[in-house]
């Protein structure tokens, strides 16, 4: 059995705000710890649930804040950014399931460091029509390779969240949210246990089914019309509002492929202070 865990790190135990995700602060150092703890809670679970191969994709920022030397031996850690289908990447190496860990809720939802892909400039991201926080879009890109969900982890908006587009997956809410910076925050050792009991019990569905590739339909609304304006000169992506654009893909892995691209125009035209 092998399970890929997609780690993100705003939904880690304890994090509630910028500092604690940006690298090179005092308070990241602090958070790589506890976000490793986690990741290494669920590769015990996983493995008491019968896994005999568990990779972690880093898949926060720089996709290089796990610590290697603390990870447990029983998994493996893909590190590093510039990969091919990003925060999934490894679905599709034959995995049996996969785990999102450390998730959050999507832009322009109440959440914990809520966001989709930029901190602060998307406001909504829709998929086919319904409100697409980043676990909903990396399920449909799991969905497409055969892949189930077996865990999701986060503040509870997250796991609200993720009962919508993955029904059958076992939920652990490591943080209440009050406010976008604040949480009511269990500690590591309460948190850790959750995690690893919940690994145990996904195991139960972890199997690959068949593959089964769709077109989708992406929008994205930003918060500045000249954001949409930027993004709108990709090629399929078309301008349906002042702030909003979107396109249509023959496949998720097209339009994931497609929303990097998007994300990254709109990021480079983000103008100091005012965005």
């Amino acid at each position: 059995m092998r399970i890929l865990i997609s780690a993100d790190m705003e939904g880690a135990t304890g994090v509630t705000w910028t500092a604690d995700v940006v690298p090179q602060t005092e308070q990241w150092q602090r958070f790589r710890r506890l976000f490793t703890g986690d990741v290494n809670a669920c590769v015990a679970g996983l493995v008491d649930g019968g896994a005999t191969d568990v990779l972690v994709n880093e898949a926060h920022s720089s996709q290089r804040n796990l610590l290697l030397e603390e990870l447990d031996t029983r998994a493996r850690m893909l590190t590093g950014r510039h990969k091919p289908l990003s925060m999934m990447q490894g679905v599709d190496s034959g995995v049996d399931g996969v785990v999102f860990l450390g998730y959050h809720a999507g832009a322009g939802e109440e959440g914990v460091l809520a966001h989709t892909y930029l901190e602060n400039s998307i406001t909504g991201v829709w998929l086919d029509g319904l409100p697409a926080c980043e676990g909903r879009l990396n399920a449909a890109l799991a969905a497409e390779h055969g892949v189930p969900v077996l865990l999701v982890t986060g503040d509870d908006r997250t796991c609200a969240d993720a009962r919508s587009y993955a029904p059958d997956a076992r939920l652990v809410a490591v943080k209440e949210c009050v406010s976008r910076y604040a949480a009511i925050c269990s500690p590591p050792e309460v948190t850790a246990g959750l995690i690893a009991e919940a690994a145990r019990e996904g195991m139960g569905r972890a199997r690959r089914g068949t593959p089964a590739t769709a077109p989708h339909r992406v929008e994205v609304e930003f918060d500045a019309t000249h954001l949409a304006a930027a993004a709108a000169v990709v090629p399929t992506v078309e301008r349906v509002g002042v702030r909003r654009v979107g396109f249509d893909a023959a496949s998720m892995t097209l339009a994931m492929q497609a929303f990097k691209v998007v994300t990254a125009i709109a990021a480079g035209a983000v103008e100091g202070i005012y965005g």
